[in-house]
């Protein structure tokens, strides 16, 4: 199947999680103990991850037990030309929102590079056991994943997986799935 069918048949499984709240919660509460048990989140010092839309799993949680923890968050801000950069964010954190509703640290904001990032928590909308993911079609992840040398993992609902279908040259897998 080619990535926009697919992407379509993600987009609305995330829509249904997102209709059935209480399924959608149990999953998110399993599989952030999966991430928090995991040794990459442990030895951690940074964390990299959006922040996130209504239909994707909610980021807020990640983001509070890492300030718990005394970790440092990073959240992307995209630029033209396929860009991204991540910025620190404090609890305090007024966001910019994007053209696609997506909230971004100010550009006031200190950056953190792709070498201070220990782990950086990988959205996508479908997903393969190999680690290959479908986002949302800018190339965003696949770029910066090219020449990000910390650990990357994804939380993904079962509903997001599927296997017909090719990865590209360019696609760059996921190293751990956390898998609900």
């Amino acid at each position: 199947m080619e990535k926009n069918k697919l992407r379509k048949v993600g987009l609305t499984a995330l829509e249904w999680l997102k209709q059935h709240p209480e399924i959608k919660q149990h999953k998110e509460s399993s599989l952030y103990e999966q991430l928090f048990a995991s040794q990459q989140w442990q030895q951690a010092q940074t964390i990299g991850m959006i922040r996130s839309l209504p239909l994707e799993l909610s980021t807020q949680p990640i983001f509070e037990r890492a300030m718990q923890e005394g970790k440092q968050v990073a959240v992307p801000r995209t630029f033209k030309g396929g860009k991204m950069h991540f910025y620190q964010v404090f609890p305090e954190t007024v966001y910019d929102t994007s053209a696609f509703g997506v909230e971004e640290p100010p550009l006031t904001a200190a950056e953190i590079t792709a070498t201070a990032i220990d782990l950086l928590i990988v959205p996508g909308i479908v997903f393969n056991r190999a680690g290959y993911r479908i986002g949302f079609g800018g190339g965003f992840y696949d770029r910066y994943l090219e020449h990000f040398s910390g650990h990357a993992c994804s939380l993904v609902f079962s509903e997001q997986l599927h296997e017909q279908w090719q990865p590209e040259a360019f696609d760059q897998p996921i190293e751990q799935l956390f898998i609900q």
